[in-house]
């Protein structure tokens, strides 16, 4: 299969900032994806639950480790009002030097409404007045909105200086209707859990129908999946297991991991050795992810985290560098890179743009910051 402009990146979720050994959590989360970057992977994902906030850790970490993008997977629309996502998210695009993509999401109502004490919205309207009302003020845009669902009426300015390019926007959309509408309204979809049949033949086409209906350009499809290269696929069941039974009692992820045929958020695990979890990670490209984010490798030692992103590296080897004097440029800002003292390579800016009309360098060595309902 040809891998060309497809993308790979990490999820770290709550699992590093929970453990027991942990001193400082922005630290660690710095030296993971330090790890990352090593390992020649150039995107890194942040969950938000109730412990850190999601928009401020991508921005600090992709401010210190500048080889990579990093974006959220995902912040809950509920109760964050656009007003205050959107200035974290211009914030940390403008931290990162435009290196910084927002994932949202709708949540679920039996965790959100209990912790917050809120009535819960309805959903997709919720969704779709809260993309319409985000998009103008993550632009700087300063007109209000007022819906069925929320009211966005800036008291002030809304720019950022440096908060550009443009900061995408996906949507942890699997169900028809919130796919219509990130395909209206967003830049693509980060399904998580829905594995490659339910993407081929559900996700993808509704989502492209839906952006090719509204005159936008095909979506990004950012497709989270639990892997890990190991020795012990059994006992990384047992222990991925657990981290994902919480899914299980969701009924949009019980609906999109029954309709692969599978009974269980763990059944979605591809655990073995470099051959298994590569030709697993193969079918959702093949399936029409643009994207996949390997999710649960910090449940794992050293060890297997860095096999696991050394295949992930492998499958997609033209996403971290650009020839030189090609013009193309697969995502975002390119770097060119030179030694430092200190060991690390230090960012330079290039010129030029590919054709998305992102800056990019043309000069070698170069190398490229990739970037439910």
């Amino acid at each position: 299969m040809n891998t060309v402009g497809k993308k790979m990146g990490v999820f770290l979720g709550g699992t590093f900032a929970q453990d027991p050994g942990l001193t400082n959590l922005v630290d660690r989360a710095v030296e993971l994806a330090h790890e990352v970057a090593d390992a020649g992977i150039r995107t890194v994902w942040f969950g938000q639950a109730a412990d850190y906030d999601a928009p401020q850790l991508a921005a600090l970490v992709g401010r210190a480790e500048p080889r990579i993008g990093v974006g959220t997977s995902v912040v809950p629309t509920y109760p964050r009002h656009p007003l205050l996502l959107a200035a974290a998210a211009k914030t940390a695009q403008a931290a990162t030097t435009g290196r910084f993509r927002l994932g949202v999401g709708l949540g679920a109502r039996t965790v959100l409404e209990p912790q917050f004490g809120l009535p819960y919205p309805p959903q997709i309207k919720h969704l779709r007045e809260y993309l319409i009302a985000l998009r103008p003020l993550l632009d700087g845009d300063d007109a209000p909105f007022v819906g069925q669902t929320l009211t966005s009426r800036p008291a002030g300015p809304t720019t950022v200086a440096g908060a550009v390019p443009q900061v995408p926007v996906l949507v942890a959309a699997m169900g028809p209707r919130a796919l219509a509408a990130a395909g209206e309204l967003a830049e693509g979809t980060i399904p998580f859990l829905a594995g490659p049949r339910t993407l081929a033949e559900q996700i993808v086409p509704a989502i492209t129908e839906a952006a090719a209906a509204a005159g936008r350009p095909a979506p990004q499809i950012v497709a989270g999946v639990p892997a890990v290269v190991t020795d012990d696929a059994a006992a990384a069941r047992s222990r991925v297991s657990t981290a994902l039974g919480f899914y299980d009692s969701i009924p949009s992820y019980r609906r999109v991991i029954a309709s692969e045929g599978l009974s269980s958020a763990a059944d979605l695990l591809i655990a073995g050795d470099e051959d298994t979890v590569t030709a697993g990670l193969r079918r959702y490209f093949n399936a029409g992810a643009t994207e996949i984010m390997v999710t649960h490798t910090d449940l794992f030692d050293a060890r297997d985290r860095a096999r696991t992103w050394a295949i992930a590296r492998n499958l997609c080897p033209g996403t971290t560098s650009v020839p030189t004097g090609s013009s193309r440029c697969d995502r975002r800002t390119v770097l060119s890179h030179q030694p430092t003292t200190a060991g690390r390579q230090k960012p330079t800016e290039g010129s030029g743009r590919g054709p998305d009309g992102q800056r990019c360098t043309q000069t070698s060595p170069t190398r490229c910051l990739l970037d439910r309902e």
